[in-house]
């Protein structure tokens, strides 16, 4: 019975993958170096081999635990959340009459008075608003009623004549 030279596999084994590692040697052996995955930590957080760059002490550097650094003092422009104070929001009639001026300008007009008249008693935002709403409601109110008269002239004329038919 002949063995098979070492680089030939035995006949009833397939041909090794040139993807695997030898038959004959254990990926963890001990010669060989053993594979460790990295530590686990945040994907958000700064490197753990750079120091952060706002100031905070990362996992690396020395800190107190459960201490907070201090904010500093907000400015006026950076607030959010609704108006402080009364009289400081924008009036909503102000803003309808806007609007209704484009879409129907008596109603516009209408509410830009009313608008005004709420803006002086209450002291709210939306002045120059309520004035845009009045003047486009007047406008637009005056060239509809041109157009509609122009339109009635128009019928009016062209029924005069008599065409000679029914």
């Amino acid at each position: 019975m002949s063995h098979p030279p070492p680089s030939e596999p035995p006949g009833d084994e397939p041909p090794p993958s040139p993807y695997e590692p030898p038959r004959d040697q254990s990926p963890y052996a001990p010669g060989q170096p053993s594979y460790e995955p990295p530590p686990e930590r945040s994907p958000y957080g700064p490197p753990a081999d750079e120091p952060s760059p706002y100031g905070q002490p990362g996992p690396h550097q020395a800190g107190h635990w459960g201490q907070q650094p201090p904010y500093a003092a907000q400015g006026p422009y950076g607030q959010y959340g609704p108006p402080s104070g009364p009289g400081r929001g924008t009036n909503v009639l102000a803003i309808l009459s806007l609007v209704f001026a484009f879409v129907f300008p008596p109603a516009g007009a209408v509410l830009g008075h009313v608008a005004k008249r709420q803006i002086r008693t209450s002291g709210e935002e939306g002045d120059q608003l309520a004035t845009w709403g009045l003047i486009l409601g007047y406008v637009f109110t005056g060239i509809t009623v041109l157009a509609c008269c122009g339109w009635l002239a128009l019928v009016i004329v062209g029924n005069t004549g008599d065409s000679g038919g029914y």
